[in-house]
């Protein structure tokens, strides 16, 4: 399964090294971000309503796509649906979290858009590592200093069993209006999920 890396506008994090893809979107203050990354995107995109030096010619060997300031999406759910479109069913971002509250959950909304469309979305911080999860089976490796908390992202996420946590569940039900999976943390070297539907945001965090 090919992979997009999409370089979002918040809080810059110096981890892509350690990431595998096979095509590059940088959003808007992303590319300022990919500059400081070494990382050449494919494809620039978004209304540039925040990258410092937008009124300088972008390089003529990357493909820019621009937008107006008003409109639906934001810079990033655009990219998640150009990778989309493009055929991509893994997609990561980076820098999506950080700076402003509003744009951090808009950025989670936009991974439960892309795991309605049949992708797996991640987002990678330098504390957070964060996926969706759409049902079926699931096995997570400890994680040492880390916690894992579940959560929600349809109304119902059913079915839900944890084992090899140190809070485990048999076939649950998790709503998204009560934060019931928050701060749980490995008991075992793995702990399996398992699930019958809905997308679930499964977060694990560095703990100091």
């Amino acid at each position: 399964m090919k992979t997009c890396l999409i370089i979002s506008g918040g809080e810059f994090s110096p981890i892509a090294e350690h990431i595998e893809y096979d095509y590059v979107i940088a959003c808007d203050m992303g590319y300022e971000h990919s500059k400081r990354l070494g990382i050449k995107p494919d494809l620039l995109m978004g209304d540039f309503d925040s990258i410092k030096d937008a009124s300088s010619p972008f390089p003529e060997d990357i493909s820019l796509m621009s937008y107006p300031k008003e409109k639906d999406d934001t810079d990033t759910m655009l990219a998640v649906k150009c990778a989309l479109d493009k055929g991509f069913r893994h997609l990561i971002i980076i820098c999506g979290l950080g700076g402003r509250m509003d744009h951090s959950i808009a950025n989670i909304q936009t991974m439960a858009y892309a795991a309605k469309k049949g992708a797996l979305c991640e987002l990678y911080s330098e504390k957070e590592y964060i996926r969706t999860f759409s049902g079926g089976k699931l096995a997570l490796p400890k994680r040492e200093g880390y916690s894992l908390s579940l959560f929600s992202l349809t109304d119902e996420c059913s079915n839900l069993s944890i084992k090899g946590s140190k809070y485990e569940t048999d076939s649950i039900s998790l709503h998204n209006s009560f934060p019931l999976g928050v701060s749980n943390c490995w008991a075992s070297d793995s702990v399996e999920i398992t699930m019958d539907e809905g997308i679930l945001l499964i977060i694990e965090s560095k703990m100091s």
